[in-house]
C-alpha cells in the first residue's frame, strides 16, 4: 500500500492509480479512505466504471444506499455484462427496503438471528477484479 500511496503522490491525477489504491485500501478494511480514492478516480475519469462500482459499495458499507444505487448503475450501464456490478445491485436494492438492524421485527428469526452473528449485510463485498 505504501508504494501505491508513493505513486499517487508522485503523480495524483492519475486515475488507475487512485482506483488501485481504493481497492487496497478497501481490502485493508479501510472503505472511507478507499471511497475518497474511487471519488477521485470518478473526478479523473468519470467513464471509469469500476470507480464507480468501488465508490458504491464503499457508500453502502457506511449507509449511503442511495448514492450508492447510483454509482452501481451508472458502473452497469457503462459495463452492461458484468455480473459482479449487478449482484452487487441487487444486494444494496435489496438493503435499501429492508427495515434498519435493531428496529423490532417480530423476533430474532425475523431480524436474521442476534445482532452481531453473520456476515454484515451493509457490505456487498470487496470489490473484486474486472469482468
Amino acid at each position: 500500500m505504501i508504494a501505491l500511496e508513493r505513486a499517487r503522490d508522485a503523480a495524483p491525477r492519475h486515475g488507475s492509480v487512485r482506483e488501485a489504491l481504493g481497492r487496497a485500501y478497501y481490502g485493508a478494511g479501510r472503505p472511507a479512505a478507499a471511497g475518497a480514492e474511487f471519488a477521485e478516480a470518478i473526478e479523473i475519469d468519470p467513464t471509469n466504471d469500476y470507480a464507480h462500482f468501488g465508490l458504491a459499495l464503499c457508500l453502502a458499507r457506511g449507509g449511503e444506499r442511495t448514492r450508492a444505487l447510483g454509482h452501481l448503475r451508472l458502473a452497469i450501464a457503462m459495463r452492461p455484462g458484468n455480473p459482479a456490478y449487478r449482484r452487487a445491485l441487487s444486494r444494496v436494492e435489496h438493503q435499501a427496503t429492508a427495515p434498519p438492524p435493531g428496529r423490532d421485527t417480530g423476533g430474532p428469526e425475523a431480524a436474521g438471528g442476534p445482532e452481531g452473528s453473520g456476515p454484515s449485510t451493509a457490505d456487498p463485498g470487496p470489490p473484486g477484479g474486472r469482468a
